[in-house]
């Protein structure tokens, strides 16, 4: 997989979704690796067709993929090693895998929706607000960037956001907003 096939998937799948959904709201929603590819294809059909998107809704996510690699625990006992950027983060870049959801949301207009839980261990919430930063400071119209966190007491880590009760509701409560 690459980060461009990624993108060339979701491209197809929206546009198979696109022509059956009438006038129905379609939104992209990526967790983890998924919200890159999310804020990739967004951004590519904003740019490429001069079409916006409904809204994104990015589930713990990650600045870009260099930054998570940095982040992620399976990398903890190598981050002490001679080389660990070189070897590790920028072979990513040399495979031209860069999920940059930084760069991306500086240029989308869409409404925003950033969900992170204060116990992930596997992407640290920090990441998400410094995404969400980086987004509201590049939003004109900053009511369409919203960042919501969950509690570390809910026990929703990285994987568990979409078992919150509440979910459903502050997703509603975002899209109509719009």
């Amino acid at each position: 997989p690459t980060e461009s096939g990624f993108t060339t998937d979701v491209l197809a799948l929206y546009d198979w979704a696109k022509a059956r959904s009438g006038n129905s709201t379609i939104l992209f929603w990526g967790h983890s690796l998924g919200t890159g590819i999310a804020t990739n294809t967004a951004r590519k059909l904003q740019e490429e067709r001069g079409v916006q998107v409904d809204a994104v809704v990015l589930e713990s996510p990650y600045t870009n993929i260099r930054e998570a690699a940095a982040h992620i625990p399976i990398t903890t006992i190598y981050r002490q090693f001679p080389g660990f950027g070189y070897f590790i983060l920028d072979s990513l870049a040399l495979g031209d895998m860069y999920f940059a959801s930084d760069e991306n949301v500086k240029v989308l207009a869409c409404p925003l929706l950033i969900l992170h839980a204060e116990d992930d261990a596997v992407l640290p919430p920090h990441l998400g607000r410094k995404l969400f930063e980086t987004a509201r400071n590049a939003y004109k119209d900053k009511t369409k960037v919203k960042f919501i966190t969950f509690p570390e007491k809910l026990g929703l880590g990285h994987d568990y956001i979409s078992f919150n009760p509440e979910l459903p509701v502050l997703v509603k409560d975002f899209l109509n907003m719009k």
